[in-house]
């Protein structure tokens, strides 16, 4: 269990974009969510990345696939942090969500200057934490540790909630994490390069990364967890910063992970399996299902 400065709690995460830009889930998600097979506030629900101004990215609705391939046991994306610009989620999604009674977290990409700015703005808001996401493998971002831990002392200056720092296997996590010791109040795990997973492969998205570059994607999911757990247990072994540990696919990934950090996140296992459609709607419901069991045998209420 993650404890916030703020008082906030949170064990159980669902990763940046899962459930939309409002936590409440994408078009299919939703009446899943309206049934009770989701239940987004057992979760603390980190929202998708957002960009000051609106990004275009790789996602495109009437062709998912374009940026998006399903793989054994995952998936590898190219999105390209597509969103409509902050501007518009403050304007015409932030006034509908319920944060007192939800954990939300807002995730935030950009340059120093626009970082700030959007931290400064998100003060009117009553959010779990912050996430400023300095890792997404699919567009550039500053990868020098001295630039990022600058970023994230002047967000925390500028920001009255806490913050969460998303970085890669990829990243010089260990010097990042050094550097902000005091700082941040937690350290979350991005999906991992498509060429560190599998190097000398191509991707399955390559006519994409031929025409935008930026390489492969991100690949999530079984395979991204040899990596992406070998990083979770090294930084909690700084005994520093909690860890939210990704990668979560099932019950059993609990109990393998429980040691790594503070927190557990769901982020792939909403994506469906390859060759099984009806998984779009099966598998988003997994995360509520592997809870609501941890949670019982904690002998926790659960929340409806």
């Amino acid at each position: 269990m993650i404890v916030f400065s703020n008082g906030r709690k949170a064990r159980y995460f669902i990763a940046s974009g899962a459930l939309a830009f409002d936590g409440k889930g994408w078009l299919w998600e939703r009446p899943l969510v309206w049934l009770g097979l989701i239940k987004p506030k057992l979760f603390t629900v980190v929202l998708k990345s957002l960009t000051l101004e609106p990004r275009k990215g790789n996602l495109r609705w009437w062709k998912p696939w374009r940026c998006v391939q399903l793989i054994q046991g995952g998936a590898v994306n190219k999105v390209g942090l597509t969103n409509k610009g902050f501007d518009w989620w403050m304007k015409k999604v932030a006034p509908k969500l319920d944060f007192k009674g939800q954990n939300i977290v807002v995730s935030i990409f950009g340059t120093h200057e626009e970082l700030v700015t959007m931290a400064d703005r998100l003060n009117t808001l009553d959010l779990t934490a912050i996430e400023v996401n300095v890792s997404c493998p699919n567009a550039d971002h500053a990868s020098q540790v001295a630039t990022i831990i600058n970023d994230c002392k002047v967000v925390n200056e500028v920001s009255r909630h806490p913050i969460i720092l998303k970085v890669s296997y990829d990243q010089d996590y260990l010097a990042i994490a050094a550097g902000l010791t005091g700082v941040i109040e937690a350290i979350s795990i991005n999906s991992v390069r498509w060429d560190v997973v599998f190097p000398g492969e191509r991707s399955p998205l390559w006519p994409l990364e031929k025409r935008v570059g930026g390489g492969g994607g991100g690949v999530s999911g079984y395979p991204a967890q040899k990596f992406n757990w070998s990083m979770a247990f090294k930084l909690a072994a700084l005994k520093t910063i909690p860890v939210i540990v990704p990668s979560i696919m099932g019950k059993a990934d609990l109990l393998r992970v429980e040691f790594f950090g503070a927190a557990v996140s769901f982020g792939a296992i909403h994506l469906p399996d390859k060759g099984k459609l009806w998984t779009l709607f099966t598998n988003p419901c997994k995360p509520t299902k592997i809870v609501i069991e941890d949670m019982r045998k904690r002998g926790e209420h659960i929340s409806t």
